[in-house]
């Protein structure tokens, strides 16, 4: 079986998406890569305990993806052996008429893991220049002061907006927080294949909605979007990673396993030590415990 290589998946110089591959070939079968996912995902959950105990570092996991790219069933694999309380997981969804009279970051702030946490959001704070780039009318909806029409909905907007962005998670990372962005690269046929068993299984007909199909006609448009975004925000402190996300084990096992090597790399990481009074006592409090 093939190694996962940081390096491989790490984007760190200008992109075209259509170079980036959205399958991987691991030379193994499903089992193999499954075993492998499980193996990791328990070196994950013991790092989690001694992150939660060390209490310094929090990390946030964002995913993105287009519909059906496995964002759902990788957080429910990758995460499985973590203890609940060191993990908080977030979708974003529309806005809510609470979370529009805030600025477009306000609710994702409020959501962000505590120090010695892991908070992953499946959607995140790029939505806020992916779906309203390609509906630039739900801007309207933010009701910005400087916004009067849809025409003020232009470059100089985005460019704004990228800058924020980058700002948000440069106050993040200046902070203490571990970012890790990975783009879910599923193939236009791939996702064609999932939303046609979406259809065909009854049991996961309730997973489907005509409104993929809609925004699947803009696939093209999805796409220069994500190219942009990623172009723009890939930095040292808050990297992109490429995903290919046609396989989905092996798309779960390159997530777990970057995030493991990544955090590996922190060599500070580590339970803190007893107080000196504490540990010269520590026969005292068996004694007394074995003497009840």
């Amino acid at each position: 079986m093939k190694d996962i290589q940081i390096k491989d998946h790490k984007i760190t110089s200008k992109i075209k998406l259509s170079d980036l591959p959205s399958k991987l070939d691991l030379e193994a079968d499903k089992d193999t890569t499954e075993d492998a996912l499980r193996k990791v995902r328990r070196q994950l959950g013991k790092l989690q305990d001694t992150m939660y105990a060390h209490g310094k570092y929090s990390v946030l996991v964002c995913l993105q993806g287009m519909d059906t790219s496995g964002k759902d069933s990788l957080i429910r694999e990758v995460f499985k052996d973590f203890n609940a309380r060191g993990v908080e997981v977030m979708s974003f969804k529309v806005p809510t008429e609470l979370e529009l009279k805030h600025d477009y970051l306000w609710r994702h702030y409020i959501k962000l893991p505590a120090r010695g946490k892991f908070g992953v959001h499946n959607r995140t704070h790029y939505e806020n220049v992916l779906v309203t780039r390609v509906h630039p009318e739900y801007i309207l909806g933010e009701k910005l002061p400087f916004v009067k029409s849809i025409d003020d909905v232009n470059e100089a907007f985005w460019d704004k907006r990228f800058e924020q962005i980058n700002n948000f998670e440069k106050h993040l990372a200046d902070n203490g927080t571990l970012v890790f962005k990975f783009f879910m690269n599923l193939s236009k046929d791939e996702q064609r294949n999932r939303l046609l068993r979406r259809l065909d299984k009854q049991e996961k007909n309730w997973k489907f909605s005509a409104g993929d199909l809609k925004e699947r006609k803009l696939w093209d448009k999805y796409m220069d979007c994500y190219q942009d975004a990623i172009n723009r925000t890939s930095t040292d402190y808050a990297p992109w990673y490429n995903i290919p996300a046609d396989d989905k084990p092996t798309a779960r096992l390159a997530v777990a396993q970057i995030l493991y090597d990544t955090l590996k790399q922190c060599t500070d990481i580590k339970e803190p030590d007893l107080d000196d009074k504490t540990k010269a006592n520590l026969h005292l409090y068996r004694e007394q415990l074995n003497n009840e």
